[in-house]
């Protein structure tokens, strides 16, 4: 038997089994991680936040896996096709691909070729000519024929000539071949370090996708794609601009049909004993490998790596954003100082808004300095005035349109008014406009208008980032590239997590 799940947890951390079982039961009892991590140390051991999260996710892994295990050992047994050999290998499946392969035979597919071959009873021809290439197709398959018939699952054709005798008795052999599944695993594995990824532009298309420009012809092995490179392929071919498959490093031209047999292919003639040396069926059981390859398992194993891919690359773009989203959460506070801040706009103007050292806000107005009124003295002259008369120390610019020439104005302002003492410093924006017209911004300042209210986000974020932060949003953040293209539960699950463990840090 595999380890239980608690085992299993407490290998992976290097915990102890009576930690993680303490921690799973609190989890179960609805206490967040922030909480066990602080007030239950006594329980866990003194597990800590970070062990804690991973407890979290691989939990819920796991327990996924086990439902599905009891699903596919019931599947299966209800077919009345459980060996004791398969309900091991079952067992003792270490994760969800391992499972869903050895399930794969068994699953319940809608009619498909091989059954209906089997249903004409041609099995035995198929076991024939793999068992004994020595005898002759056309001459083994005149034995097979069929009239048209019915069965409880539907009309049958049943077996008109030799060709479809042949035909049926390749269905057969391909479905098994496809469904091995060692062999499986053993061609997904080869697939990992020599399938090549490779993107070209659509045709026609080269102006309208010009920002995939990197990807119109461009190629990498499957495993050393880094996550930005991937989702930029897949962004590119959602949008119909790119055109992304996979295909082996050994066949970088579509092969012709009567090549020597590719490697995966080798795979399965070997797995299977099917080798050409000139005795009558071996030409039929090649071409029987070779259509099983090309039509059922690489296009399923295509599927299921991409997905792996792009899975994979959303997993280290949420990791990226998580970073970088912890990293303005704590952000050294400025602390309680009177602060001016800045909400840089070109055409719009620059919104100010004075706070005292309690966040509270004082005064706010609008200043011209950049284009097209380019009041700059004037501008300089309003910001003078409201340093001098709420005993500003701190100027905090939002990192937006115009942030530099705005930079430059604060710059101006310092140099103009040195006794002032004041001290400049650009800040993360993020999530100030999705904030100004948030819900909490209305209720927190109702006499405010929407735009004023950005700025006084970008004042209060200097004083205290967290505080001011954990009002938004986290996806609402914006901090990492792709973020619309990764899964957004699992974007929002991890962000929220940053969120917490932040909070309870500080």
């Amino acid at each position: 038997m595999l380890p239980s799940i608690e085992q299993r947890l407490a290998l992976e951390l290097a915990a102890k089994p009576v930690q993680v079982a303490a921690a799973i039961a609190l989890l179960d009892e609805g206490a967040t991680v922030p909480f066990i991590a602080r007030y239950r140390k006594e329980a866990t051991g003194g597990l800590d936040d970070i062990q804690l999260r991973l407890l979290e996710e691989r939990l819920r892994y796991l327990r996924e896996l086990e439902d599905r295990r009891s699903a596919i050992i019931s599947s299966i047994e209800e077919q009345g096709k459980m060996t004791p050999v398969l309900l091991d290998a079952i067992t003792h499946a270490e994760d969800k691909t391992r499972l869903e392969d050895l399930y794969l035979p068994y699953k319940l597919k809608r009619r498909t070729k091989a059954q209906i071959a089997i249903e004409a009873g041609l099995q035995d021809l198929a076991d024939a000519l793999l068992a004994d290439p020595g005898k002759n197709p056309e001459e083994e398959a005149a034995a097979y024929l069929k009239a048209p018939f019915s069965t409880s699952n539907g009309d049958n054709p049943g077996v008109a000539d030799t060709k479809a005798a042949l035909d049926g008795a390749r269905q057969i052999l391909m479905e098994r071949f496809a469904e091995d599944a060692s062999l499986l695993q053993a061609i997904r594995e080869y697939l990992l370090d020599h399938g090549i990824v490779e993107s070209k532009v659509v045709a026609g298309k080269e102006e309208a996708g010009a920002k995939f420009a990197d990807y119109f012809d461009y190629s990498e092995t499957l495993g050393t794609i880094p996550s930005h490179r991937a989702l930029a392929m897949f962004r590119g071919r959602r949008e119909e601009m790119l055109a992304v498959t996979l295909r082996l490093d050994t066949e970088e031209e579509k092969p012709k049909w009567d090549a020597p047999l590719n490697p995966c292919e080798s795979r399965i003639a070997a797995k299977f004993g099917v080798s050409n040396i000139g005795r009558p069926a071996d030409k039929w059981l090649a071409d029987t490998v070779r259509w099983s390859w090309r039509v059922k398992v690489f296009m399923h194993l295509e599927t299921e790596l991409m997905g792996n891919l792009r899975e994979k690359a959303e997993v280290e773009a949420i990791h990226v954003f998580a970073l970088n989203l912890k990293a303005l959460l704590l952000a050294a506070p400025a602390g309680p100082r009177a602060t001016m801040g800045l909400d840089p706009g070109l055409r719009t103007g620059v919104k100010v808004a004075i706070v005292d050292a309690t966040g509270k806000v004082m005064e706010y107005a609008t200043i011209y300095p950049h284009q097209p009124r380019n009041d700059w003295d004037g501008s300089l002259h309003v910001l003078a005035q409201l340093a001098a008369k709420h005993n500003v120390s701190l100027i905090s610019i939002g990192n937006g349109t115009a942030s530099r020439e705005t930079d430059k104005l604060a710059q101006d302002l310092i140099k103009l008014k040195p006794e002032l003492k004041l001290t400049k410093i650009v800040v993360s924006e993020a999530g100030a406009s999705v904030y100004s017209a948030s819900e909490f911004a209305s209720k927190e300042l109702p006499d405010l208008d929407v735009s004023i209210r950005g700025a006084v986000s970008i004042a209060r974020r200097l004083q205290d980032p967290l505080a001011e932060l954990v009002k938004i949003d986290p996806k609402s953040i914006g901090v990492g590239q792709y973020q619309h293209d990764v899964g957004q539960s699992q974007l929002a699950r991890s962000l929220d997590a940053v969120v917490e463990d932040c909070v309870n840090a500080v």
